[in-house]
């Protein structure tokens, strides 16, 4: 495999790694239950198998960014599948809640390796190519999110839940032969680099003192933050408010699907810009823009006592299209000024991501009256409304387009 911005090998090799986390997560809930059952604990204390997964996923990049910037992108990626490819057989083997919740928080550090293909697309690309490919892994992020639950319940249909993690290896173990036997480094590695902890400190402070890099990193917490109170909130408005709502689960499921094709029509459309000469710039005003118009709207509706179904559902897929417009710009963008350390500051912002994206999560659900989507809405306004304003007043210049 050549890392050429025409092969289409490497889309989609890079696509199938930055899917491999959320596969790891939307597979595995229709299993919960017969986890629960077979592992004789409760379905809420296996919920903390996804928790355990989360914790890892936020963590482990921080480690593997400074190193890969180090001693490459190849063999963190080896080293990271491998860990993936054992602890889901480890899983698979688990005879009590105590050794999956361990064993799932190993499958996730294993798993977050491929956080690294951003790093991966700056390392290989220009400004705008960069753009397109990323706006690419995008797209495949939200196909396996579309596709990952409805194949979970088609492997527990066939066998019983620790066939999932056995497939789950399998996709680990064909990944891991292509990125040993078709993939070529694509780091720029500084041979004088060492891994120690000073230097890897040092990393760290050049990212927390450049402001653009810390501007766009906050710009996309803040906006990853509205997507995951709409994903948390969704559910228990339209499943939850009984009486107002209360759609049945697979009426949901197709609005949430709907949503995931939405922000993948929000990367395309931002990849067709790209080649069409659309500023970087611009295209994250009309994106953020939009999200914050759109998750406003939903919240004036809510306070004024609407709560119609389609209303919502068009919005929250106008959230989710301009969440998709404006996502590979952000990750561009954020690592755009350093280069040289595009794995460690792609670590730090997805670890910040996460964090923000999950303190937006538990205010929804600690905040949800069971009678309105007040405090999902709530938490979208604040969350896009802050995207907009950091992009808006920040003072820094966009990113600048390559001739």
């Amino acid at each position: 495999m050549k890392n050429q911005p025409a092969s289409a090998s490497l889309t989609l090799l890079l696509g199938g790694l930055a899917a491999v986390p959320y596969s790891g997560i939307d597979i595995n809930l229709p299993a919960l239950s017969a986890t629960a059952a077979a592992l004789r604990v409760g379905p809420s204390n296996v919920g903390l198998t996804i928790s355990a997964f989360m914790l890892s996923l936020a963590l482990a990049p921080l480690i593997y960014g400074p190193v890969s910037d180090r001693v490459g992108r190849k063999p963190t990626l080896v080293f990271g599948l491998t860990l993936f490819v054992a602890a889901s057989l480890a899983c698979a083997c688990s005879q009590s809640l105590k050794m999956l919740l361990a064993f799932r928080f190993f499958q996730g550090a294993g798993a977050a390796c491929t956080t690294l293909t951003f790093a991966i697309a700056r390392d290989l690309f220009d400004e705008m190519t960069a753009r397109a490919k990323i706006a690419n892994i995008v797209i495949a992020i939200n196909v396996v999110t579309v596709i990952a639950p409805s194949a979970g319940a088609a492997v527990l249909a066939i066998g019983d839940w620790r066939l999932i993690y056995v497939v789950q290896a399998s996709a680990g173990v064909v990944l891991l032969a292509i990125v040993v036997v078709g993939f070529s480094e694509s780091a720029k590695l500084c041979h004088g680099s060492e891994l120690l902890p000073s230097a890897i400190i040092r990393d760290y402070i050049r990212f927390a003192t450049d402001r653009v890099s810390v501007v766009f990193t906050l710009v996309g917490a803040a906006g990853g933050a509205t997507v995951f109170a709409y994903v948390t909130g969704s559910s228990l408005f339209f499943v939850g408010v009984v009486g107002v709502v209360g759609l049945r689960p697979g009426q949901y499921a197709i609005i949430f699907s709907a949503c995931s094709a939405a922000v993948m029509c929000g990367a395309i459309i931002d990849g067709r810009l790209g080649r069409w000469g659309a500023l970087p710039a611009k295209t994250m005003t009309v994106g953020l823009g939009l999200l914050f118009a759109s998750s406003s709207a939903m919240l004036a509706l809510t306070l004024a006592g609407f709560s119609s179904t389609a209303a919502f559902a068009t919005l929250l897929m106008i959230v989710a299209l301009a969440f998709g417009i404006s996502l590979p710009n952000i990750i561009n963008a954020t690592m755009q000024s350093l280069p040289d350390i595009a794995g460690t500051v792609g670590a730090a912002a997805g670890s910040i991501q996460m964090i923000c994206g999950s303190g937006a999560s538990s205010l929804v659900a600690v905040f949800f009256d069971g009678r309105s989507a007040l405090s999902m809405v709530a938490v979208m306004a604040i969350s896009s409304l802050l995207a907009l304003s950091l992009y808006l007043m920040a003072p820094i210049p966009a990113p600048p387009r390559l001739p």
